[in-house]
């Protein structure tokens, strides 16, 4: 084994079930329906050796998923944990907010583009992640970083938009906010693109050579949450790419080996097992993310 990922969360923001969400899909959840289990906000943790672990984003549900993972158990000494550094791809809420749980001071870093770890900076909730334990990385697109476990990093840009929280403040499209990482160890490599308003050539080529690519799953149809009642903005709007359609994800990565959804909406039909939309991702080849699944590469 060169990399083990583990799910930590597969939702979008809000999780499934959202918690002020009667859509069809949360109904299902929030009575037991085992065709729709529950899923917390969107993480994924790698590790290279089963001791240093890497999270790709910190998800607001990070306590409880650490509960939920053993690998990321504490096993040394009284305090200890073997998360040793953390991923941004970019500044939203369900990407950082985590942090904040991680804020007893364990040595760890953070790596981003120095506009997202600015944002950090910016807002001074984040001084609980105190700087003599807490190292902050700035970390530049296509420029490969060495993180721990002797993992290989690189981000590059994907389309996408601001952090929602910013949008008054800053209008348009908002460099370095989006990105997706590359992690590569003795020839095994992982691609994870939770957002991404648009799919790029480049992006396909990475995808191509990537062992397993975990890519946005947001939403099923660009319109999908206006027709459902549930909002007023498309998928790209929000920066996400539809699955379905032609600027959709569905047929625009089937070279890549292993494919997988994550950052699923609560209104998206793949999170019920069995229905049309499930079954049309699961024929063109993709997994649809759960809490806990796990790969080995």
């Amino acid at each position: 084994m060169t990399l083990r990922a583990i799910v930590l969360g597969a939702a979008a923001g809000g999780g499934f079930p959202q918690w002020n969400c009667r859509c069809a899909g949360c109904l299902l959840a929030r009575a037991g329906d085992p065709r729709a289990r529950s899923r917390t906000q969107a993480s994924v943790a790698v590790s290279g050796n089963d001791k240093d672990w890497i999270l790709l984003n910190a998800s607001p549900d990070l306590t409880a998923q650490i509960h939920a993972t053993p690998a990321l158990h504490p096993r040394e000494s009284a305090r200890h944990s073997p998360i040793s550094a953390v991923v941004l791809t970019g500044g939203e809420v369900d990407q950082v907010a985590g942090l904040l749980s991680l804020r007893e001071r364990h040595n760890f870093a953070i790596y981003g583009t120095a506009r997202v770890l600015a944002t950090l900076s910016d807002n001074p909730i984040f001084a609980a992640l105190d700087a003599s334990a807490v190292r902050r990385e700035p970390v530049t697109f296509d420029r490969p970083f060495l993180l721990p476990g002797e993992r290989e990093g690189r981000l590059f840009a994907a389309p996408g938009k601001g952090p929602l929280y910013l949008e008054s403040a800053v209008a348009g499209k908002l460099e370095e906010f989006t990105a997706g990482i590359e992690l590569k160890k003795d020839g095994r490599s992982l691609v994870f693109v939770p957002g991404a308003d648009s799919i790029t050539p480049a992006m396909q080529r990475l995808a191509a050579e990537a062992d397993l690519l975990f890519f946005d799953g947001t939403l099923f149809t660009d319109d999908e949450m206006i027709r459902a009642g549930m909002g007023s903005k498309t998928g790209h709007r929000m920066g996400h790419a539809p699955i379905k359609g032609a600027d959709g994800s569905l047929h625009a990565f089937q070279t890549a080996r292993k494919r997988v959804y994550l950052h699923i909406n609560n209104t998206n039909p793949i999170l019920i097992e069995g229905s049309p939309e499930y079954q049309a991702v699961r024929s063109a080849g993709w997994d649809v993310a759960y809490d806990g699944m796990e790969f080995k590469l």
